[in-house]
């Protein structure tokens, strides 16, 4: 096996974690509330060993089952489902289906049971519609879950003087003072100290987010945890770092360890990130639009009724007669269809999303919040790179491209693995097997091949000499052994016969490699007469230096397209990791991305919040980063106005995920991540977050036609019917023909949870800006009003003279105006100038066709004198057709403007 230098790839992340000590359950404490306090340093192994009651031997039977009642099982404390009346009475929280609820309580008091009874049925509608996709959600969660740990291989005896037996038990009665054996690939399945360890490295990124491997050794004699060992991480700082102990969540890299438990269950690190996640996160981008939207109207609709009451009676007066209308008014300017539209939108949305690619979304607003994310943080490690190295190249000790360097390496590395006997091949070995084949297949005269040599012996890498040797004899040659070694720089060199200059030279030349975040395995060789005897660590001297192999991680294949593509949706994406940011900058330049300007951890910790804001904005990457660091980023760039996305899968992303509007995590990662995020991917791949993004901002575009073509229309109806009822000597409209439009309304207006939003509206962020939006409603709002207004005049003049009914007519013209005028909106606010640009808006041109056959046919049908509707004289459709030819060409001049000061703003 083999190691790297220290080096800028190899290093931890910044110093600034958590200190304390862990868990240590102290004999004949219990769980929760009762357990020990944390040591105040580190412990030895017998002094850990006695205060569990327990020694290397193990427990009892008898005694470990009596501590899994005590203590309970190594489980994470469950969390408890939320039943459905719950869940239905929580989606009451949106405060237009509150006030929809409120409005219909209100039509019901004053006995206007047909838009109580509309109006209930609708909040009753959306609120199941919700519960149903958030259940479904859930439920796809739960079925991603998967058992990451199912048994431990633990030491126990039967008596007291019984053998103790190595048999492997159910992760979940592990108990506190159980001795467990870890080998390469074991899931650390409890809080560990070490009490014997060989060449054990453990892979921490679950917890800490640093790729390589981490080093571990037992306390000694002395309470010191062994001896520092460079070419591996040193797992960063605070209680992650301590050598002496591994932490349920991460994973046995290499080489082999006895520990005994100290903490399960709820007492774990893990657990204790498990608990923190279950703090609510703050309002996302969603909640902000909608309730900034939501509140502004409010107060116009609980304005309304009283305005109504008041202007009738002072200048009509009428008195509480008055009330159903006034009522009808404020319900004419509530959008009822909203919970159901954004309900069925973000619910159609998910369910795509869930069927096409594999993605689902555990909270439907966050699937708006996706489609206004503007800023996407992630990970380096297992995103934009495949968590493994390939070798960039070979250099000779002039710094030349070196072909036998690579050859000598992989000599190395061949027969260290076949004689060695490991259990698993190191990945810096596999990488240099797989770019030595393809060096061989590309060269016009290939090398002896290494399997031509006759193996002789092998002196696998350990973290204390962080070298490996092996020792063959050529072909042909009996007398002759060439001896191998290859490993970290400083180990190789100070094997190698070199005069001092030339060592400061070469090392010199290594640190400029390392600069540029390659990892270095140098590589030497020396020819020995041949013997019989064995080798050992101390034949590994006066070696010839050869040169370098260097590394680098490997890039994922999809990484780069899916770059290209979040920047022309314009999102900007920024790497928070906690490598060396020589390692990280590579890794963003050979995907095209401009590292710029690095921030460093310490760099960060300088900075104050609003300072912070200002540098995130402009900076691309963040290195040495702690969990800690990741979630004050994100939580700049979210104060900064931003829409962040964060895309994690440890343990010690979870900060970070709260702190953005939308936690992503794939379906690979640790449960407690799982369960936290709002987004779950079928893999790590940056292509399904674009898929993502884009269901998001479909379905948000949908919303945001709804809300402003329905409000501008509510609104310059409830001004038109405001100015006619003051004008008029009868009420403009009856109740039930307010009652029959807005049901019109409704049915069309469901075609936008299924629009076809056009591709040049998904090209950027869908934000709903209160203020712009309000601009919106008001302008378009009193463009209809003017219609309104017309139509007024229209109908005087049509009805000049006519022997019918005037307030029938009037009623039937005023209603077949609203339908057609909703409809001119529906079709010109939806598309604008661009209604032929592809299939888009099929639905609700269908649903506008709709609503004008209804408005034009139904007046003169036998169904409409129940309503109190009557049939029309031809020439108000004449002058009627006069007045929407104007109000379209207004529209459609107002929309032009409206998007040129936009692009403009």
């Amino acid at each position: 096996m083999s190691s790297v230098p220290e080096s800028p790839a190899s290093a931890g992340p910044g110093r600034t974690g958590d200190r304390s000590a862990v868990v240590v359950p102290i004999r004949g404490a219990t769980s929760g509330p009762g357990a020990p306090a944390r040591p105040p340093a580190a412990m030895t192994s017998l002094q850990v060993l006695r205060s569990l009651d327990t020694g290397p031997r193990g427990l009892l039977e008898p005694e470990a089952q009596d501590r899994l009642t005590r203590f309970g099982e190594n489980v994470l404390p469950a969390r408890r489902p939320v039943s459905w009346p719950v869940r239905f009475l929580r989606t009451l929280r949106d405060p237009f289906t509150s006030v929809l609820l409120c409005l219909g309580l209100v039509s019901a008091a004053v006995n206007a049971w047909g838009t109580a009874a509309v109006t209930l049925v609708l909040v009753v509608v959306s609120c199941l519609l919700r519960s149903a996709q958030e259940y479904r959600a859930e439920r796809a969660t739960a079925a991603l879950r998967e058992l990451v740990a199912t048994t431990a291989t633990v030491l126990r005896r039967s008596g007291p003087g019984a053998v103790p037996q190595a048999r492997d038990v159910p992760v979940g009665e592990l108990v506190p003072g159980d001795v467990i054996l870890l080998g390469p690939g074991d899931l650390v399945p409890a809080d560990v100290q070490l009490l014997r360890a060989s060449g054990l490295t453990v892979h921490q990124s679950a917890l800490t987010g640093e790729s390589a491997p981490v080093v571990k050794h037992p306390v000694d004699s002395g309470g010191r945890a062994g001896p520092v060992v460079k070419g591996v991480s040193d797992g960063g700082a605070g209680v992650f770092a301590q050598r002496r102990l591994c932490f349920q969540g991460s994973s046995v890299a290499t080489g082999s360890g006895t520990g005994v438990v100290l903490a399960t269950g709820g007492d774990t690190r893990f657990a204790a990130a498990y608990d923190r996640s279950a703090r609510r996160r703050g309002a996302s981008a969603f909640d902000r639009s909608v309730q900034g939207i939501s509140w502004t109207l409010i107060r116009f609709m609980l304005l309304t009724p009283p305005l109504v009451l008041m202007a009738n009676a002072a200048l009509r007066g009428r008195g509480l007669e008055t009330l159903p209308f006034a009522v009808a008014v404020a319900v004419g300017l509530t959008p009822e269809m909203l919970p159901v539209i954004v309900t069925t939108a973000l619910a159609r949305g998910a369910s795509l999303l869930a069927r096409n690619s594999g993605v689902i979304v555990k909270r439907l607003p966050a699937l708006h919040d996706l489609g206004a994310v503007d800023v996407l943080c992630l990970d380096k490690t297992g995103t934009l790179t495949q968590d493994r190295p390939v070798v960039h190249g070979s250099l000779d000790r002039a710094g030349d491209p070196g072909p036998q360097v690579l050859h000598w390496a992989a000599a190395n590395a061949f027969w260290t693995l076949q004689l060695a006997d490991l259990p698993a091949p190191d990945a810096l070995d596999e990488a240099v097997l797989e770019a030595w084949e393809r060096q061989e297949e590309a060269a016009a005269m290939p090398q002896s091949p290494i399997e031509a040599y006759d193996a002789v012996a092998a002196l696998p890498f350990d973290p204390v000499r962080r070298v490996s040797t092996a020792v063959v004899r050529p072909p042909g040659r009996l007398g002759a052994h060439v001896l191998v070694t290859k490993g970290a720089v400083d180990a190789v060199l100070e094997r190698c016969d070199l005069d001092p200059a030339e060592r400061e030279r070469l090392g010199a030349l290594a640190a400029r490699e390392a600069a540029e975040g390659l990892r270095l395995l140098a590589v030497a060789r020396t020819e020995r007469p041949a013997r019989l005897g064995a080798y050992t660590p101390a034949d590994e001297r006066g070696l010839d230096f050869l040169g370098f192999v260097t590394l680098c991680d490997a890039l994922a294949p999809s990484a780069a397209d899916a770059l290209e593509a979040l920047v022309r949706q314009g999102v900007a994406v920024k790497v928070l990791t906690g490598d060396h940011p020589g390692t990280a900058a590579r890794a963003c330049r050979d995907l095209g991305l401009d590292p710029g300007q690095v921030l460093c951890a310490q760099e960060i910790d300088a900075l104050t919040d609003p300072d912070l804001a200002q540098a995130a904005g402009r900076a691309t990457l963040f290195a040495r980063c702690t969990p800690a660091h990741k979630a004050r980023v994100v939580a700049a760039l979210r104060g900064a106005g931003h829409t962040t996305g964060f895309l994690g899968d440890g343990v010690n992303d979870l900060p970070a995920l709260h702190a953005a509007d939308v936690g992503i995590c794939p379906r690979n990662a640790v449960d407690v991540v799982r369960e936290s995020a709002d987004v779950v991917l079928a893999e790590k791949d940056l292509a399904a977050i674009d898929h993502a993004i884009t269901a998001g901002r479909r379905s948000s575009v949908n919303i945001s036609a709804y809300l402003r073509i329905t409000f501008s229309s509510n609104l310059g109806n409830v001004i038109a019917m405001l100015a006619a009822g003051l004008l008029l000597p009868f009420l403009p409209m009856l109740p039930a023909q307010v009652l029959v439009q807005n049901l019109c309304f409704d049915a069309a207006q469901l075609a936008f949870a299924f629009g076809r939003a056009p591709s040049s509206v998904l090209r950027r962020p869908t934000v709903l800006r209160p203020r712009d939006f309000l601009r919106f409603i008001t302008g378009f709002g009193l463009l209809n009003a003017a219609a309104d207004l017309a139509t007024f005049g229209v109908l005087a003049l049509a009805l000049h003279g006519s022997p019918s009914d005037g307030r029938a007519a009037f009623h039937s013209g005023w209603f077949t105006e609203n339908l057609l005028t909703q409809a001119l909106v529906m079709l010109l606010l939806r598309t604008g100038r661009r209604t032929a640009e592809g299939r888009g808006g099929g639905p609700v041109r269908a649903a506008a066709a709709g609503l004008a056959v209804i408005g034009v046919l139904l007046p003169p049908t036998p169904a409409g004198p129940p309503l109190g509707l009557s049939a029309l004289p031809p020439l108000y459709y004449l002058l009627l057709a006069t007045v929407l030819a104007l109000y379209a060409c207004g529209l459609a001049t107002a929309r032009t403007r409206y998007e040129r000061n936009r692009r403009n703003s």
